[in-house]
């Protein structure tokens, strides 16, 4: 097998090729994927590097309800096109642990749902934000004492908030209408995206396995397992219904038989195509498997801080799909800290001063999760700038 090819491949089917530039925020994500979403800026960027939009456009489709954070597959919050709105929460089901440490805590579930009726009608009358709601709801919040803060819920409230979210009662605005900064009000979500979903929790898997098959294709039934959080056996079986046929014999990656004809007569690309894009964009996240997107010579390079290559500690630096550098944005410079595993050249200059300049006048930041701070940012900052000046001397 070409892995150079097949790398050309995922980067197209992921829209890196430009082939989705002016696209509006939710045809990019219907496309390409669920955003993944931790507080950080890689929602942005990665619509950034497919579609060339600006933040304040990602913005206003979020207050127009064309896209939307909400808790999705495996219980993570994912940024997710309004089509896919209800299959995202169906697939969400069941995932959070904070049932669990509830009952150990001896909150049962009436309690919370006594909760969630009262704070329903609270938001009748419009947004509340986490205080205002408690004070709303006054006594049938409850305070878990040392030992709920000793296990991350300090009250009721929270409890009651995620499964409202889980069952599309209520939906979070983000006060400041940005989706990198985790501050939020709540208001009610009417009409509910679950009401009139018929697909029952195996054809919605089902469902969810063609979209992951689709945005990243060809892919393991093992990297669907991980993405969707189903078991082995209920992975395999979803997968299996949906007569997917192997990459080549003996393979383990699977692909739509359609697909094969158009990867076969697929050609990477002659010139590079240089692209920025965050630790947790789809084409490292999806499959979770940064490895396949290295060339041989670089897979043991110390600079990745190998985690067994499933995951990246810095954004990344792409050429058809080929990962060929690192990048951190330094806020004390308002510049990009970067290195590249190849040559420099003036082509990746520009893609890389392009990102800075959008991150510089649209973000401020670029965090990859909501505890990432320029402070904690620091040391990955030097390891990239030490790694570069060792690359040119």
């Amino acid at each position: 097998m070409d892995e150079a090819k097949l790398r050309a491949w995922w980067s197209h089917r992921q829209g890196l090729d430009g082939k989705l530039t002016g696209k509006p925020a939710a045809q990019v994500l219907e496309k390409t994927g669920w955003a993944r979403s931790v507080g950080g800026s890689g929602p942005y960027l990665g619509i950034f590097a497919r579609a060339g939009i600006r933040r304040q456009e990602v913005d206003d489709a979020v207050l127009r309800l064309e896209i939307h954070e909400l808790p999705s597959a495996r219980g993570c919050t994912y940024v997710v096109p309004a089509c896919d709105f209800a299959l995202a929460l169906k697939v969400g089901h069941g995932f959070s642990d904070e049932g669990r440490t509830a009952e150990r805590l001896g909150v049962t579930s009436k309690e919370i749902d006594r909760l969630g009726s009262s704070m329903v009608k609270s938001l009748a009358k419009g947004p509340l934000s986490p205080e205002e709601l408690r004070t709303a709801a006054g006594g049938a919040v409850r305070n878990l004492g040392e030992e709920g803060e000793r296990r991350g819920l300090a009250s009721t409230l929270p409890l009651a908030l995620s499964r409202l979210q889980a069952e599309g009662e209520i939906r979070r605005i983000p006060t400041n209408g940005r989706l990198d900064q985790q501050r939020y009000r709540y208001a009610l979500w009417r009409p509910n995206p679950l009401a009139g979903f018929k697909l029952s929790t195996e054809e919605a898997f089902a469902q969810l396995a063609r979209k992951f098959f689709s945005w990243i294709g060809p892919a393991s039934v093992a990297e669907f397992q991980w993405f969707s959080g189903l078991g082995v056996k209920a992975a395999k079986a979803v997968v299996e219904s949906l007569g997917l046929k192997p990459l080549r014999d003996g393979s383990d990656r699977l692909m739509f038989p359609g697909d094969q004809p158009r990867f076969a007569a697929f050609r990477p690309p002659r010139k590079p195509q240089y692209v920025l894009v965050s630790s947790l964009d789809g084409i490292c996240h999806l499959r979770r498997d940064v490895r396949s997107l290295l060339a041989s010579e670089d897979k043991g390079r110390g600079v990745l801080h190998d985690r067994g290559l499933m995951d990246l500690s810095s954004n990344a630096i792409l050429d058809c799909g080929r990962l060929v550098g690192l990048w951190e944005y330094d806020v004390e410079s308002a510049s990009i800290a970067w290195m590249s595993f190849i040559p420099g050249n003036r082509d990746m200059e520009v893609e890389v001063e392009r990102t800075e300049s959008f991150i510089r006048s649209d973000l401020g930041d670029a965090r990859s999760y909501s505890l990432d701070s320029p402070r904690s940012r620091a040391p990955r900052i030097a390891a990239l700038r030490r790694a570069s000046s060792s690359r040119t001397q």
